[in-house]
């Protein structure tokens, strides 16, 4: 049992049993009777406890207590949000071995392995949220996956559709050719394959918000018999496909479901086919955010580069690239959030004023995760042992941005 020091309140001892167990960041911890800081530093934010009540929950669970707070009003951050997530990330203590967080992340997924029925569950709670509240933040797209930025100049929606082009060259992908996509959000990905390469997509997804949008925007761009969007599972895809695209679904399987998304990968594109995996990661295995698991992303977690490559041993699949976006994942946040904050008096009067503080602290971690390097960004090409179609060097990958950035009388010379 903890014993508190004769000369110390329990309020103060508990202030610096929280800032200790968070690496000693240079920030301030306010209860309004009692404060501390790391010795020496110059706190780059306070944050404000407002009762006890959080304060327990904060030394008994930093990052749940912490992120419920907040949410709730119980704890405000007086200074720069990103910019204090950012120092907490940074002075976090990891777990001295990585065997102990392999094991760790590993039971954390076991726990509550994501079946079909609490796969659907999961996707309600996060992607079934009005369409008109994404459309608040997100591009004209309606692209919820990290962006991909020519320049750091372009804009959101310019970063968007350079991802999707970006996607489908790494695929090589022909006119004719047949794709599954497992995980399509609303469908701008499937839709960008059929009108711009002439490609015929079956898209799965679990959200009925989601597809609903996207059959009725195939049906208005006379797509509809190019792209078939279905409401389901990704373990229940049938049929032989030449191409396998995931952006953004991997981190929603679970690590104890790796090897079933490997056999329909497998089952789909046999040893002739092609595909890429685009998701959020780490580089070292470890359990998920528990407040993001908890409020945002129920089910989810993040794979290491090294767990990610386990879906395609086993399928004898070849790594053709693989490479990290962190730093346009964090650029994408930017924006997000920057369009989060312009409509949060409009998100509050649809939802409540817990809700606006909650996706806030969503958006801000997750920029602080990506410019820390805490969260990775991997997009990784892969093709069966009987692929043709393998790229000879990368130049189709960039001609067409050398393109782009070419004066414009250049371009009508070229």
């Amino acid at each position: 049992m903890l014993s508190l020091p004769s000369s110390s309140s329990p309020e103060a001892w508990f202030l610096r049993r929280i800032l200790t167990a968070v690496g000693q960041p240079p920030i301030r911890l306010d209860l309004g009777s009692h404060a501390v800081s790391p010795p020496g530093a110059s706190p780059i934010a306070t944050v404000v406890i407002r009762n006890r009540v959080a304060l327990l929950k904060m030394m008994l669970q930093p990052e749940v207590g912490f992120g419920d707070g907040y949410a709730k009003g119980d704890i405000a951050v007086e200074g720069d949000l990103v910019g204090f997530l950012e120092a907490v990330y940074r002075s976090w203590p990891a777990v001295s071995s990585r065997r102990l967080r392999q094991l760790a992340a590993r039971w954390m997924q076991s726990l509550r392995a994501n079946t079909l029925r609490r796969s659907r569950n999961n996707v309600h709670q996060h992607y079934d949220l009005n369409t008109d509240f994404y459309q608040r933040w997100l591009d004209a797209e309606l692209v919820y996956t990290c962006a991909y930025f020519p320049s750091p100049e372009a804009t959101l929606e310019e970063a968007q559709i350079a991802k999707m082009d970006l996607v489908c060259r790494k695929l090589q992908l022909q006119r004719g050719e047949s794709v599954v996509e497992a995980g399509c959000g609303w469908g701008a990905l499937a839709l960008h394959m059929a009108r711009h390469y002439g490609a015929r997509v079956k898209a799965f997804n679990l959200s009925h918000e989601q597809i609903v949008y996207a059959r009725q925007r195939a049906r208005q761009e006379g797509l509809d018999s190019q792209v078939e969007f279905i409401e389901d599972d990704y373990r229940n895809i049938s049929g032989h496909f030449d191409v396998f695209a995931s952006v953004g679904m991997v981190e929603h399987v679970g690590l104890s479901r790796h090897a079933e998304l490997g056999r329909v990968i497998h089952r789909s594109i046999g040893n002739s086919g092609r595909g890429l995996l685009h998701f959020i990661g780490r580089n070292s295995p470890q359990p998920f955010s528990g407040w993001m698991r908890k409020r945002i992303f129920p089910g989810a977690y993040a794979p290491a580069l090294c767990e990610a490559l386990e879906i395609l041993q086993p399928g004898n699949f070849a790594v053709c690239d693989v490479e990290n976006l962190r730093l346009h994942y964090a650029k994408t946040l930017e924006h997000w959030l920057a369009r989060f904050e312009r409509s949060a008096e409009l998100v509050s009067a649809m939802y409540d004023a817990p809700f606006v503080r909650a996706w806030r602290l969503y958006l801000a971690g997750s920029l602080a995760a990506f410019r820390t390097g805490a969260l990775q960004l991997f997009q990784i090409t892969f093709a069966g042992s009987e692929c043709r179609r393998l790229p000879w060097t990368r130049a189709h990958l960039y001609e067409a941005e050398e393109r782009l950035r070419q004066p414009k009388w250049m371009q009508t010379m070229s």
